[in-house]
């Protein structure tokens, strides 16, 4: 009898009552992993990708056309991977995945190239009287060949790189980026535009103009 009945329960009522269980959006199939590869690849190589970013950059472009004062300080905070420089042929030679010690490898290297449309912004920001700051969550080590690649790629009279220091390291992207972003605040600057690939990189408080790039390959939060 006690076997019946445990067969009846394992054969027959889970599988039913399994069954009658709402579909929700874990049970989708997913899209083939080599195929959602392809797919990004696709995207970024055909031009699509270069394109957005020139919407946005028009579009923000258009919105701070005026001349500013330098005195004011008036501020954009830019984020650094995948907003003015891009890994992307490093990423694709990885599967588009993520090995910490060969990311940092290749941040060392200092020979990241800029987005070019990002770059056209940023000139478009320092010619216009505006200061631009960098708020990267790369470490403190990664500074120097941070700086050197930047410069390396003609991103220069910006007033400030700040990398994470390690009192940063156990914040996540939003609250690190939050702290800092509040700091610079009450150092007098007055920060009217955030640019980042990232949702937690314009999250919060002290953004002003935000502007989302886009990023097919990874989410930090």
């Amino acid at each position: 009898m006690k076997l019946n009945t445990l067969w009846w329960i394992y054969y027959v009522i889970i599988p039913i009552a399994a069954a009658q269980q709402p579909r929700g959006e874990f049970c989708r199939r997913p899209q083939n992993l080599a195929v959602a590869r392809d797919n990004v690849a696709h995207y970024y190589e055909s031009q699509c990708y270069h394109k957005e970013v020139a919407q946005l950059m028009n579009k923000a472009m258009a919105h701070f056309s005026k001349q500013v004062d330098p005195e004011k300080k008036l501020t954009f905070i830019f984020d650094i991977d995948e907003t003015i420089l891009s890994e992307y042929w490093f990423l694709k030679h990885i599967q588009f995945g993520y090995v910490p010690e060969l990311d940092h490898e290749w941040i060392m290297k200092g020979e990241i190239p800029a987005i070019p449309e990002v770059k056209k912004f940023y000139d478009f920001l320092i010619q216009h009287g505006y200061h631009v700051i960098f708020l990267t969550g790369r470490r403190k080590d990664e500074y120097d060949a941070t700086l050197k690649n930047l410069h390396r790629e003609g991103i220069t009279g910006f007033d400030k790189l700040i990398v994470r220091s390690p009192e940063h390291y156990k914040l996540s992207a939003r609250e690190y980026k939050e702290q800092v972003r509040h700091r610079l605040e009450l150092d007098g600057y007055k920060i009217v535009g955030c640019v980042g690939d990232q949702q937690s990189d314009c999250a919060g408080p002290a953004v002003g103009y935000a502007i989302k790039l886009p990023n097919y390959v990874y989410i930090i939060n």
